[in-house]
C-alpha cells in the first residue's frame, strides 16, 4: 500500500456485544490512511465518526501502557505502536487478543493472566518486613546484578505473548509466558527472597514444564522482553534446585543511608537493639 494523503483502507473490525449478539461478527469500515496513522488512530477516527460503540482499551498511545494490545493482521501488536502504511495491505482486520474471553468489541478479559502473576508472587518478597513497610535504607544491588533481570522487568503487562503463545491456546492450566517470565524476574534479583515461596506452584501443570518453546511470546513481544528465554531459564533454576545444586546467595543488605542525611530528608533512624 502506497503511504500517501489519500490511501483508501478497508478497517475490518470484529464486533460482540453480549447484549445484544448471538456471537461475534466483523464489521468493514473505509477510510483514508494519512501518512504516519496508527491503528489507533484509525480506530478512533472510525469510533468519531462512523461508530460511537466501538469498544477498545487504551491509555498512554506511547507504547508504555500496554492497554491497546489486539490481534492486527493476525498477530498480537499494540495498536499504537502499528502503522497502517507498515502492513502493507488495504484490508486492516482488527479482534480482540485471542486466548482471552472478550468482554466486548476489542476488550479482552485479562483478569485471569492478573490473578495468576498474583498467585505466583510475581513480586518482591522480603523475610525482613518491617524494613520493607518502613524503610531505613535502600537494599545494595551492583549493576552487574541488575542486569540479570533487567530485560524481563520492561514487560508492560500486555497480553501479546499470552495471545501467541500456542500452550495456552490449548491448556488453560498453564500459567502462560507473562506470569512466568515475572516469576523468573524476581527469582534471580538478589535482593529477593522468595523463591522457596515460588516454587510449589512452578512444579505442577501450572509451571514452565508445559512449555514447548515455541518462541512466538518472544517474537511478538513489543518491548523485546523475550519471555520464552526466562521460562528456560526458569527450567535450569528449578532442576539445579531439585539437585540441591542451585546457589543460594545471601539476599542484598542494606545500604544504610548517612544520619544527616536522614535528618534531612525526614527518614526515622533505625531503633537501636535491645539487650
Amino acid at each position: 500500500m502506497s503511504n500517501t494523503a489519500d490511501a483508501e483502507v478497508v478497517f475490518r473490525i470484529r464486533r460482540f456485544d453480549s447484549e445484544k449478539d448471538p456471537k461475534p461478527h466483523y464489521e468493514d469500515y473505509r477510510l483514508k490512511a494519512l501518512p504516519g496513522m496508527t491503528v489507533l488512530d484509525g480506530l478512533w477516527k472510525i469510533k468519531e465518526t462512523v461508530s460511537p460503540s466501538l469498544s477498545w482499551r487504551v491509555s498512554c498511545r506511547m507504547g508504555i501502557c500496554g492497554s491497546c494490545g489486539m490481534m492486527i493482521n493476525g498477530l498480537p501488536r499494540l495498536a499504537c505502536n502499528t502503522q497502517i502504511a507498515e502492513l502493507g495491505t488495504k484490508v486492516v482486520t482488527v479482534a480482540p487478543l485471542v486466548n482471552f474471553d472478550t468482554i466486548r468489541d476489542l476488550v479482552p478479559d485479562l483478569s485471569p493472566m492478573f490473578e495468576t502473576h498474583t498467585r505466583l508472587k510475581s513480586f518482591l518478597i522480603r523475610k525482613d518486613e518491617h524494613e520493607c513497610e518502613h524503610p531505613t535504607a535502600e537494599y545494595k544491588q551492583t549493576s552487574e546484578e541488575m542486569e540479570n533481570y533487567l530485560q524481563f522487568s520492561y514487560c508492560i503487562k500486555c497480553g501479546c505473548c499470552m495471545a501467541a503463545c500456542p500452550t495456552s491456546a490449548s491448556d488453560r492450566q498453564y500459567s502462560g509466558p507473562m506470569p512466568l517470565a515475572q516469576v523468573h524476574r524476581y527469582n534471580v534479583d538478589t535482593r529477593d527472597e522468595g523463591f522457596d515461596a515460588r516454587r510449589d506452584a512452578l512444579s505442577g501443570e501450572a509451571g514452565p514444564w508445559r512449555c514447548h518453546f515455541g518462541g512466538e511470546c518472544s517474537r511478538v513481544c513489543p518491548k523485546g522482553v523475550d519471555p520464552a528465554k526466562a521460562i528456560q531459564w526458569m527450567k535450569r533454576s528449578l532442576v539445579l534446585d531439585y539437585l540441591h545444586l542451585r546457589k543460594r546467595g545471601q539476599a542484598a543488605g542494606l545500604a544504610q543511608v548517612p544520619r544527616d542525611a536522614k535528618r534531612r530528608e525526614g527518614i526515622p533512624e533505625a531503633p537501636k537493639p535491645t539487650v
